[in-house]
């Protein structure tokens, strides 16, 4: 009888996974390259499609009625093609300087990841930054302990997210197949699509993503109500945008790879379940 597959790679987002509480860096450094055009978009409008490759992400910012709207009221035309350009070149400094200063890892990622790596599972990263912002993002986390065993950028894909072709490169690269043992971790619902069309377990994590867009310590300091009652609508975006299981915190991560284990044994893969959290109490690491 052949034996039933287990998680063998788990590959993480950066900036609000594993890396920058609140997915800070990247949302502060659209909303300065916009402003300087005269363009007045809001933190939100700005984390609005995270996630995606950053010049994908200037475009569908721009595709927005809000932000469209404001453009051609300041700019007086609409936008093109050309001002994606020139956004994207101002957008990439300001994003290098903004990677550099919210750097901290994520509180339990190393103890998350060396609990994986103690099941023989092995640990990758994919990341929307250009890899100029991305090799800043990987200094500052090995010089914490975080070295993921592989790491892709969307610059190095034909398309980045949602397409799962910086997945598929990890998983080339790892040596790890089917798809059905692989899990992905991310922040944002395209990085819940870019799993789910990669066909691997796509899990959301809740408290430092940039969905929740809080520092640590504006999290730290919500209510118990208020705290609650954000994690539920952060919740229900990554479930309604197709996650098989949402966490609050990378400490449930090793107690869900058991219980996808735990399906994968009874020959359910993750084209055929969905997993509802949060988990048993004492799965957390």
């Amino acid at each position: 009888m052949p034996i039933p597959p287990e998680i063998r790679l788990v590959v993480f987002d950066w900036a609000g996974t594993t890396i920058d509480f609140g997915c800070l860096a990247p949302a502060g450094a659209f909303v300065a390259s916009f402003v300087a055009r005269g363009v007045p978009v809001s933190i939100a409008e700005a984390r609005g499609p995270m996630g995606l490759h950053k010049k994908d992400h200037i475009r569908a910012m721009l595709q927005t009625p809000r932000v469209a709207t404001k453009w051609r009221t300041a700019v007086g035309r609409d936008w093109s093609e050309t001002d994606v350009e020139e956004i994207y070149r101002d957008v990439t400094p300001r994003q290098v300087q903004a990677a550099r200063l919210y750097s901290t890892l994520v509180p339990n990622v190393l103890d998350t990841v060396r609990v994986l790596r103690a099941s023989g599972i092995r640990i990758a990263g994919t990341t929307g930054y250009f890899r100029e912002a991305a090799e800043v993002v990987l200094e500052a986390a090995a010089a914490q302990g975080y070295r993921p065993d592989y790491a892709i950028c969307a610059d190095e894909v034909p398309v980045g997210r949602p397409a799962p072709w910086m997945i598929f490169r990890a998983m080339e690269a790892l040596g790890v197949y089917p798809p059905a043992t692989v899990v992905k971790v991310g922040d944002t619902p395209v990085d819940i699509a870019d799993g789910l069309n990669a066909g691997v377990w796509s899990v959301g994590v809740v408290d430092s993503s940039n969905e929740m867009g809080l520092a640590e310590a504006e999290f730290a300091a919500l209510s118990a109500a208020d705290r609650a009652d954000r994690r539920a609508a952060v919740r229900q975006r990554f479930l309604t945008a197709g996650a098989h299981a949402v966490i609050d915190t990378l400490t449930e991560l090793p107690g869900l790879v058991g219980v996808f284990n735990t399906q994968l044994a009874t020959g359910m893969g993750p084209g055929q379940v969905m997993v509802s959290t949060p988990l048993e109490d004492g799965q957390e690491v």
